[in-house]
This record gives structure tokens, C-alpha cells and sequence, in this order.
């Protein structure tokens, strides 16, 4: 048996096997003998890698280059070009071209900050005739018309991100307030577009040409062919400076958002006028503004107390209803004016030096100084044809004209007519809802029904402004 065992164990360890598996290793270490014998083998071996590590890192650094290039691409404004235009339109109406990269090309963007019978249809034609300016006539009001019966306040922030989208000349924004299943917005579409010169002009419309001066004639503008929004906004991109006329941002500090975004060169021009004279001509046309005065009215706070709107001996009708939507609308106008001004008298910093106060009273009475001083704060020269536009419509024969409705008149006398129109008792109730902002731009208030109607006697005084 342990011969056996032992020829087993001779089979597992044969001699031959062993002599094998020295020779490998023999053989083994010849070569790494070899390798270490030569070392230009090792230097070239690694000299290989060190070109490969080089040429990948190199082609990682320009692949990390080229990433860096394109995000900052992506940043930086652009310039809207053929192919983004191209795009279809109907699909442009989504919410994410509101906010599209801004231009390159920073352009003097202008505000009319005011509210309704300011006189503020007159003050926007001195910039709707101005050859380099694109004007938009009060395009908020889309917003409020879709959005009715929201109160004046709540739709504060949705005005602004449409004054947002436009001074980028991005129009698709008016899609939004688009009827469902309406047609396309055009030219002709916009509110007041039969008044401005632009869509009323050449290239757009073959009627009027807007470096001459003078009105159009709204009935000939409406024959105009409707044009895309496309081909207003490229003509947009034209203008060295775009002018908004609106009624329905009721504090400028709603504009801050806008007037401190690098990307945007915002000023903003608060034409203002005699609450009292306003509250007059709110009366006048308080048929046209029924809507207007229900959503005003609407942000009134119900908890302030307030003196009675009529004489407790008149007898009520129809028309104090009315009336009194018209004056009752004046407390949030006048509440919100005063927000504006106590920010102009403390300018914070992205308001100062880019707010200007113009009273209406002062611009009627010497236009052609006025006109210069708003000119040269908004960037722009006057001429000697808008300067005579501007004298003879203050000017006219006639007191007074229809509302809403630019036409040559004796501005001066319009001015002061509330004066024997209001009675002692409204007069009084807007005196109370304004006599901060009053007081501040330089209206003095009355004393008796005769003081109010001695037109010899001026209630104007300097403005702290």
C-alpha cells in the first residue's frame, strides 16, 4: 500500500512537469531582463502615453471651451433673426414668448404714467407725430377688457408683464387676451390702431407717410390692409424709441420691476391735471368709461369712512348713480397718485433721474417750452412742424369736443371749466379724496361755491415736483 501512495505522489510531481514550469519562468524573467536591459523601450513606451494623455486632455479642454461658448451664447442678448421669425405664429402665442432673449440694441423706452381725462389723448398724439418714435396707444386695455370685471388693482402685475413683453417689440402677447377660437390679432386689431401712424403709415399702409406731421383721418386708417403681428413687430425694431400711453398702471411703483432691469432704458413721464378737472370730464363721459369706473371702483376700501356724496336736501335721480361712480373713482385715482408722488419726492434709485411730472395745465398754457423739456428728457428733438402741431391744438376756437377725441380747441378754457360745471358739494368730495396730491403739485382748494367760480382767481401754485 505505501508503494502504491508513494508511485501516486511520483505521477503528481514528475520531473518533467517541473522542469516545465521552470522553463516559464526562466523564460519570464529572460524578457523582463531584456525590457530592463534596453530602458529606450520604457522611455519610448511612456513617451506614447504622454502623447496620448495630451492629446486627450487637449481635446477635453476645447470640448469644455465650446460648451462655455454656447451657454454664453444662449445668455447674451440677440438680435431677433430671419429664422425666428420664420417660425409659425400661432405658435408664438405661447406663454414662453413673453419673455424671449432681450435685444442687443438697447433702445429709450418711455411711459405716459396717467389716468382717464387728463387730457392724456392730446399728450400721446405729441408723440404718436413724432417720426422716430413707435407709440402704442393704450394696449392695456385688452387686458382689462378680457379680464372683466377685475378690479383695478389685481391687474396691475398682469399690465405689467404685457408693457414687458411690448418694449421688447414681442406682440405676441396680445394673443393671450385673444377671444378663444378668435382670429389672429392684426394690425388693425390693436386698440387705437386707427390712430396710429405707424400702422396708418408707409410701409405698413399706403395712406399716410409718418415723417409728415398732422392727424389721420380714422376712417381712411380703417381701410388700411390688416397687417401680421409679425410685420408690425419688425417694424418695431426700427424705432429708436418706443412710447406707451396707458391708463390702467395706477402707481409707478408697479413699474419698478421694468425700471430696474438692466436689459431696459425705462423712463416714465406722469402727466397729471386738476383731480377736480379729471372728476368734470369723468362725468362728462361717464358713458364711455362705465366699465372702467365699475373696476376702479371695485379697489375701494370698504372700511374708510367718507363724507356723503350728494346734499343730504337733493333729491336723488338716475344720473347721481352714474355721477357717483365717476367721482367715487377718483378716491383709488387719487389714493394711488399720491403712492406715486411721495416715491418721486424720495426718489429711490432706479427712479431717479428717469421720472418727469408734467401738469396739464402748464403744457396747455405754454406748450412749445413744454413739449421741448419732455423731448429732451424722453432723448428726442423737436421740430418746427410739431412744435406749430402742438400750439394749434391748444389753441382752437371751440371750449370743448367729444370725449376720447383729439381735436384743436381752446385748451386753457377747458382747463378751468370744471370750475362752473361741479357743484360745491362734489367739488368738495374730490377735494377731500385728492388733497394730498393737491397739494403737493400746487392745486389750491376752494372755500365757497363763489371762490370756485371767480375765474379771475388762479388755483394754481408752484409744484413741489
Amino acid at each position: 500500500m505505501r508503494g502504491k501512495q508513494y508511485q501516486r505522489q511520483l505521477k503528481l510531481t514528475a520531473p518533467w512537469e517541473n522542469d516545465a514550469g521552470y522553463w516559464r519562468k526562466l523564460k519570464t524573467n529572460r524578457n523582463h531582463s531584456k525590457i530592463i536591459a534596453q530602458p529606450g523601450i520604457v522611455m519610448k513606451v511612456l513617451r506614447r502615453k504622454r502623447i496620448v494623455l495630451f492629446i486627450a486632455y487637449f481635446l477635453l479642454l476645447v470640448l469644455t471651451m465650446l460648451n462655455l461658448a454656447n451657454y454664453k451664447w444662449t445668455k447674451v442678448p440677440q438680435q431677433c433673426n430671419h429664422q425666428m421669425r420664420s417660425a409659425s405664429y400661432q405658435g408664438r402665442s405661447d406663454i414662453r414668448f413673453l419673455y424671449r432673449p432681450y435685444l442687443a440694441k438697447k433702445r429709450q423706452l418711455v411711459y405716459v404714467l396717467t389716468t382717464w381725462r387728463s387730457g392724456s389723448s392730446f399728450f400721446g398724439e405729441l408723440f404718436n407725430q413724432h417720426p422716430e418714435v413707435f407709440f402704442l396707444y393704450e394696449p392695456m386695455w385688452h387686458i382689462w377688457q378680457k379680464l372683466y370685471p377685475g378690479d383695478a388693482v389685481s391687474l396691475q402685475g398682469a399690465a405689467r408683464d404685457m408693457l414687458s413683453s411690448l418694449y421688447r417689440c414681442d406682440l405676441s402677447v396680445f394673443q393671450l387676451y385673444n377671444s378663444p377660437g378668435g382670429k389672429n390679432f392684426t394690425s388693425l386689431g390693436l386698440f387705437g390702431a386707427s390712430l396710429n401712424k405707424v400702422v396708418c403709415s408707409y410701409p405698413l399702409c399706403s395712406a399716410y407717410r409718418k415723417e409728415v406731421v398732422g392727424m389721420v383721418d380714422d376712417k381712411v386708417c380703417k381701410k388700411c390692409p390688416p397687417q401680421s403681428l409679425r410685420l408690425l413687430e419688425e417694424e418695431c425694431l426700427k424705432y429708436s424709441t418706443i412710447v406707451i400711453k396707458g391708463v390702467r398702471i395706477l402707481d409707478v411703483n408697479v413699474l419698478a420691476p421694468l425700471m430696474e432691469d438692466p436689459s431696459l432704458d425705462v423712463k416714465v413721464v406722469h402727466l397729471v391735471r386738476d383731480p377736480r378737472a379729471v372728476a368734470n370730464s369723468r362725468i362728462k363721459s361717464r358713458h364711455g368709461l362705465i366699465r372702467e369706473n365699475l373696476q376702479v371702483v371695485r379697489s375701494r376700501d370698504p372700511k374708510l369712512r367718507r363724507i356723503p356724496f350728494v346734499d343730504p336736501n337733493h333729491k336723488a335721480n338716475k344720473k347721481d348713480g352714474s355721477d357717483y361712480h365717476s367721482i367715487g373713482a377718483m378716491e383709488v385715482i387719487c389714493e394711488r397718485t399720491s403712492r406715486t408722488l411721495r416715491t418721486a419726492l424720495n426718489p429711490p434709485s432706479w427712479l431717479k433721474g428717469k421720472y418727469m411730472a408734467v401738469r396739464y395745465e402748464d403744457l396747455v398754457e405754454n406748450p412749445v417750452k413744454i413739449l421741448r423739456n419732455i423731448y429732451r428728457f424722453a432723448n428726442l428733438t423737436t421740430n418746427h412742424d410739431i412744435e406749430s402741431f402742438a400750439l394749434n391744438m391748444t389753441s382752437g376756437s371751440s371750449s370743448s369736443s367729444k370725449p376720447f377725441i383729439v381735436s384743436s380747441r381752446n385748451a386753457t378754457q377747458a382747463a378751468s371749466a370744471w370750475r362752473t360745471v361741479l357743484s360745491i358739494q362734489q367739488i368738495k368730495q374730490v377735494e377731500d379724496y385728492c388733497h394730498h396730491s393737491m397739494s403737493v403739485l400746487g392745486y389750491d382748494r376752494v372755500r365757497t361755491a363763489g371762490e370756485a367760480k371767480d375765474l379771475t382767481k388762479s388755483l394754481l401754485t408752484v409744484s413741489k415736483l
